[in-house]
């Protein structure tokens, strides 16, 4: 396995993180600087800034039914609540991908930092799909068409992959993850967003998992992510 994939899969930093690490020579391997691309297995001692890293024991993947008012992080001083306060104590686990404090729903974790690193970037175009509920009410088909078709936001062009009315809202599927993305969206067509509930990530879906509770994916389930991106 590639030095960068390694400390990836170690949940050290996504690969691109991690090839940063190793050409600024704060990776040893061995007891020597690591160069980029070397291959490592597991017999050899990686070390990050001195201190030895290891792949998981066994890749975990956990699915979080997020509710309002929780922060997706570890530690910050100004959140009341954050996600890990409903989780299990699992060595490396972290989130993939975010959702904002005000915002609810599906929410994946994972100690393996290549299937997040796939699952994330947008070279992958995993699809999410939001229930929204909007001030202005159901959707008309015509606002999905400007969703479909793309909005101008500060950072750059948006656009939904579907789009469905439903009563009060609709369900809308994005493949990016830009910082509240479906909000600005569609606060750009004149519907904000009231409530925001992500109801999939590619194939796994919330379902009937309760607010506040975790449940670990099926060996199926983490198959279908693997092979969504190309892990398996």
């Amino acid at each position: 396995m590639r030095l960068q994939a390694f400390l990836a899969r170690a949940g050290v930093a996504s690969r691109r993180k991690a090839e940063k690490l190793i050409r600024q020579g704060r990776v040893r391997v061995n007891g020597k600087v690591a160069v980029l691309g070397q291959k490592v297995g597991p017999e050899d001692l990686v070390e990050v800034d001195g201190k030895r890293v290891a792949l998981p024991q066994e890749r975990v993947v956990l699915a979080l039914h997020k509710p309002k008012g929780y922060t997706t992080t570890r530690h910050d001083p100004h959140a009341e609540r954050t996600v890990y306060q409903l989780l299990p104590t699992i060595p490396g686990l972290h989130p993939v991908g975010r959702l904002d404090r005000d915002s609810e729903g599906l929410l994946l974790f994972t100690n393996d930092g290549a299937l997040t690193f796939r699952l994330t970037h947008p070279r992958y175009g995993v699809k999410k799909v939001y229930r929204v509920w909007t001030e202005g009410g159901t959707l008309p088909e015509e606002v999905c068409r400007r969703l479909l078709e793309g909005v101008l936001l500060e950072d750059g062009p948006a656009r939904a992959l579907a789009c469905r009315p439903a009563p009060g809202g609709a369900f809308l599927t994005l493949a990016e993850g830009r910082k509240r993305e479906v909000r600005r969206m569609l606060k750009a067509v004149g519907y904000p967003v009231r409530r925001l509930l992500r109801v999939q990530v590619g194939p796994i879906r919330l379902g009937d998992l309760p607010p506040g509770r975790w449940r670990r994916l099926s060996e199926g389930e983490v198959r279908a992510l693997l092979r969504l991106v190309g892990l398996e």
